[in-house]
């Protein structure tokens, strides 16, 4: 019913599960994450206490394929369960039951373990775990890219529905005050994973802190520019100089907090160029929508 990667990055320490499946809200039932910890998919039938005893197991010192051996030999379920665990070590391991629904199983991968029930078949299993090793960038697109070639190489036999995105960083959360970098879930929807991807693009740039490589200096142009769109929407009213004062500076704080850019509001004279262009997309909406 289900079809899953849990991986780590080794590089930053990320954790994180995707999935997708013919089945409603699967994002509260199977991924399960903790920062410095590790990630669990718990699926087919799924044992909803795999994810925290597992994560339990391993903070105390337990290596995947021991806390799967743990959780599953005290199950007299196990036949029809399914999971995968990775830790913060980038060890992983993945249990399929002799009861799951064929085409299932699992593939173990360096940093990464992918698996899935009630498939068109082994290749997408193959699939994902090609697409995760091909694909660059974060650990939260590669883990999309994971989902996307599944679902193109036939995915789960019975459809689509739902799908989830969780990815646990150090402090990665909003405010700096959890570990929540991505937690995104689609609950019913005739292309969830597509879903997925576009509430990704959202969540990115509401919460992801700028990419340093992205900022650039209000320079005259990028100033008269703002202070134009600020005053349009009523936060500034002094005329569009080009100069970057104060004033324009409260107003480019202000209106990114009104759109939701809390986590780029900075206190200097930089931009970023993500938020930049959004700024330029939306008043471009709101201009549409007075005429």
């Amino acid at each position: 019913m289900t079809f899953s990667i849990v991986a780590c990055d080794p590089a930053n320490g990320d954790l994180g599960v995707a999935v997708q499946s013919k089945f409603p809200n699967v994002g509260v039932t199977i991924p399960f994450a903790r920062a410095g910890i590790g990630a669990v998919a718990t699926q087919s039938y799924c044992n909803t206490s795999y994810g925290p005893k597992g994560l339990a197991l391993l903070e105390s010192g337990a290596a995947p394929q021991q806390a799967i051996d743990i959780l599953t030999g005290n199950d007299s379920q196990r036949d029809y369960r399914q999971v995968g665990i990775v830790d913060t070590h980038g060890r992983v391991a993945t249990f399929t039951g002799a009861r799951c629904f064929a085409y299932s199983g699992g593939l173990n991968g360096e940093h990464f373990a992918v698996q899935g029930n009630t498939l068109a078949g082994e290749s997408v299993l193959k699939d994902m775990a090609q697409a995760f090793r091909r694909t660059a960038g974060p650990l939260s697109e590669r883990l999309l890219a994971a989902l996307a070639a599944g679902q193109a190489a036939g995915g789960d036999r019975r459809g689509q529905q739902s799908a989830a995105l969780l990815v646990v960083r150090e402090g990665g959360g909003y405010g700096g005050f959890d570990d929540r970098y991505v937690d995104i879930s689609v609950y019913d929807h005739p292309a969830p994973i597509q879903e997925l991807a576009r509430l990704y693009a959202l969540h990115r740039l509401t919460f992801f802190r700028s990419d340093p490589g992205n900022l650039v200096p209000v320079d005259m142009a990028i100033a008269n520019e703002l202070q134009q769109i600020f005053r349009a929407r009523g936060f500034y009213r002094g005329a569009a100089t080009g100069i970057f004062d104060a004033t324009t500076q409260k107003a480019l704080h202000d209106f990114m907090g009104w759109e939701n850019y809390d986590e780029r509001i900075r206190e200097d004279d930089l931009i970023d160029l993500e938020v930049l262009e959004d700024i330029r997309n939306k008043h471009a909406t709101w201009l549409r929508h007075q005429s």
